[in-house]
């Protein structure tokens, strides 16, 4: 058992008879009152997000997680495909426990936390941002760059992202993988 001082991006927790990953917390100390912890959690299971307020010393139940690197190898459907990068072990993760699985190429290599009682994969946690290589995209008019015009650009893993005008089809982009936003060209 923890309490609400243990909360901390990532944690796993059981609530409403359910596993949630907390994505975003906030520790609260109003001037009248007692203090307490708000939160936003992600269900590991189904994907969906509830906010969610913790009295400050609350008792929560946290789970026991290892996180080891995994390999993103191929999708299938609605199920993605993992090697272990240490004993070449392969599990299959569902797409609810991705945060951006459009932004996901084969080889990326990926944190993956795995509940250590009954060994089930719990999340999938992607690096901070990846490079993709463009693959259409319609090209820039003239005279239309207005400040922070962008226009619809397709990327190699089949991902839709807003890039600025000047980007063209092969050109490679750095790619936020939280908010799934353009972050800059990549030079060779």
């Amino acid at each position: 058992m923890a309490s609400t001082s243990d909360i901390r991006k990532g944690l796993c927790i059981k609530f409403n008879n359910d596993i949630y990953k907390i994505i975003e917390f906030l520790h609260v100390k109003p001037g009248k009152g007692p203090a307490f912890v708000r939160t936003k959690l992600k269900s590991v299971t189904s994907g969906k997000v509830v906010d969610n307020t913790f009295s400050a010393g609350n008792k929560i139940d946290d789970i026991r997680v290892e996180t080891n690197k995994f390999q993103y190898l191929y999708g299938e459907g609605e199920d993605f495909n993992f090697m272990n990068v240490d004993d070449y072990n392969q599990i299959v993760v569902n797409k609810n426990s991705i945060d951006n699985p459009g932004l996901m190429k084969e080889g990326e290599i990926v944190t993956i936390s795995i509940n250590s009682e009954d060994g089930l994969p719990l999340s999938v946690d992607m690096p901070a941002n990846v490079i993709l290589e463009v693959t259409h995209t319609e090209p820039g008019v003239k005279g239309n760059t207005a400040t922070n015009a962008t226009k619809p650009a397709t990327v190699e893993t089949g991902a839709k992202i807003n890039v600025p005008l000047f980007i063209n089809e092969g050109d490679k982009i750095k790619v936020d993988t939280v908010k799934g936003n353009y972050q800059e060209r990549i030079k060779e």
